[in-house]
């Protein structure tokens, strides 16, 4: 009956169709249930199911990261009981056991745990996400930290000393960022504790604190992992790990740097097992993507992603060679460093120590006859002579640049000193982008748009009524935002352009005539996006200011 409730709940609330109920009912496995059926299917979120399921059941639907975890019930319930049944204890109140779990008519649990800690099991509700990332959070972390508190931790400590509890710590941490979607580990040295913030969707937040004295061993272990000097403290160092965790294949890129407290270190995650975007996954709006497919259709000419550091510059670079890879072409790139490695694709590490830059590297690829060229970062003078170059002498080239917006990115070429004629001759588009947080599809609120938010929409010739509002809810942390899309500018380099550019026009001048030839502005194509409700007014703001 259970079942048949959930289903009742999902369709009174509009949120699946009398159609994919029956589909959903005709493909169930004997094992599943009709919410699994769902989610498989696509048809529902786990939220979505939860929430349906606390209509049914009366479990009750929580946010785990705002609430307190008694530590003492970890010890009634080992952690690898904890992954397997996606549940984890919460508190030991009297004689009852609160626990969270993602499956909340899976009633042998409650059973299991009643004989397990001899207390009664009072469950609530929260989705595998979460509850894996709780288990990550705090499951060993404690264990970890008392064995290393057992061992002398100086700050001239030997690093000698025994790594299985650092091992273990600095796993847990790489463990709980993946869950947590983190794209950054920071781990800054104070003067009493060392703190460790993770970059989700864009913003750091502070997620443990540890004692001070472990900070060395910490660095040593992480340095040992990336092949690092674990000696030398006095200079900035790179590296690189590459390692699976919980059957997900990551590369960390390591960065160190000296500060008065001890070494900062970084690690920039990247989720090797996510299939590499296409063209049509960048969140583009069709006449974008349009305009985006024509430019890489091209067979010479450049293309350029520009934007601040952090902008998804190098994803849409990514997307666009991926659908450019084919056995019949011959790609190669040359990047600084490779993100992602990609089958089919000649990619070059720079590496700056043996005087393989940029510039080195383009000029031994031209003569390894290729058809596509990518250049991580357009970052001098001569490394923009050669792309030019290559560009005119029949190849595709893709970079990126740091400039604000696409007309910018002329006047930056020309401030290089290349000649107006030759970046007219040889550009083909500039592709300007931010990343904006989405608002968490979830629990997003509709409120009548302001009298000052109106004014500004009409700035731009654009009316609303109403607008969606960040809330939060358990699926986004209590963020009111969940993930991230781009917004774009998109500059196609038109004969008319082509003169005027040739004419070393100024960047007045550049900008209207691209406004005339139908170009959106960042802050038109992302006041869309608000309008629909993907995005925030405060959100673009801060990423798209004019």
């Amino acid at each position: 009956m259970a079942l048949v409730r959930v289903g009742d709940v999902l369709l009174q609330e509009h949120i699946i169709t009398e159609e994919q109920m029956e589909k959903a009912l005709t493909e169930k496995e004997p094992d599943e249930r009709i919410g699994e059926t769902l989610i498989r299917l696509g048809y529902a979120t786990e939220s979505q199911i939860l929430k349906a399921l606390e209509s049914t059941t009366g479990v009750p639907r929580v946010s785990l990261s705002k609430y307190g975890f008694d530590e003492a019930a970890f010890e009634l319930v080992d952690e690898e009981y904890c992954l397997r049944n996606h549940i984890i204890p919460m508190k030991i109140e009297g004689k009852h056991l609160r626990f969270a779990t993602a499956d909340p008519l899976d009633f042998s649990v409650v059973e299991e745990l009643r004989v397990l800690t001899g207390l009664k099991p009072v469950a609530v509700s929260a989705t595998r996400r979460e509850i894996e990332t709780e288990i990550a959070k705090y499951y060993g972390f404690s264990r970890t930290l008392e064995e290393l508190e057992t061992m002398e931790s100086t700050e001239e400590q030997d690093v000698t000393f025994d790594p299985t509890p650092m091992v273990q710590l600095v796993n847990q941490l790489l463990t709980s960022a993946l869950f947590q979607r983190a794209s950054d580990i920071h781990i800054d040295p104070l003067d009493d504790r060392i703190v460790v913030r993770y970059r989700v969707d864009g913003s750091l937040e502070t997620v443990r604190e540890f004692p001070v004295g472990i900070k060395n061993q910490m660095t040593s272990r992480i340095k040992i992992m990336a092949d690092m000097d674990i000696t030398e403290t006095r200079i900035p160092q790179d590296g690189r790990i590459r390692r699976t965790i919980s059957g997900t294949t990551i590369d960390l890129r390591i960065s160190t740097l000296p500060t008065v407290r001890g070494e900062k270190v970084v690690m920039r995650l990247l989720d090797l097992s996510k299939s590499i975007n296409k063209i049509s996954y960048l969140g583009l709006s069709p006449s974008d993507e349009a305009q985006i497919r024509k430019m890489v259709a091209k067979p010479h000419g450049i293309i350029l992603a520009s934007g601040p550091t952090g902008s998804g510059k190098t994803t849409t670079l990514y997307a666009c060679l991926h659908e450019l890879n084919d056995p019949s072409v011959n790609i190669i790139t040359v990047e600084d460093p490779v993100e992602i490695r990609m089958e089919g694709i000649n990619q070059v590490q720079v590496r700056t120590a043996v005087n393989l830059t940029f510039a080195n590297a383009l000029r031994s690829i031209l003569r390894q006859d290729p058809n596509i060229v990518m250049i991580g970062e357009i970052r001098d003078v001569e490394t923009a002579e050669i792309a030019v170059r290559a560009s005119l002498t029949g190849h595709l080239v893709l970079s990126t640049i740091h400039t604000n917006d696409a007309v910018k990115t002329v006047t930056r070429l020309l401030d290089m000193k290349i000649e107006p004629f030759l970046i007219a001759s040889s550009l083909s588009g500039i592709i300007s982008q931010r990343l904006v947080r989405r608002l968490c599809e979830e629990c997003k609120t509709q409120s009548p748009a302001t009298a000052s938010e109106k004014e500004f929409f009409a700035k731009y010739k654009i009316e609303v009524e109403t607008l969606r509002r960040p809330k939060g809810c358990p699926t986004c942390n209590s963020k009111g935002y969940s993930g991230r899309i781009g917004v774009f500018e998109i500059l196609e380099i038109t004969e008319e352009f082509r003169e005027l550019i040739s004419e070393n026009a100024s960047v007045i001048q550049l900008e209207r005539a691209a406004r005339k030839q139908g170009m959106k502005t960042l802050m038109e194509s992302s006041l869309d996006i608000v309008k629909e409700g993907i995005t925030t007014l405060e959100e673009i703001m801060k990423a798209a200011q004019d």
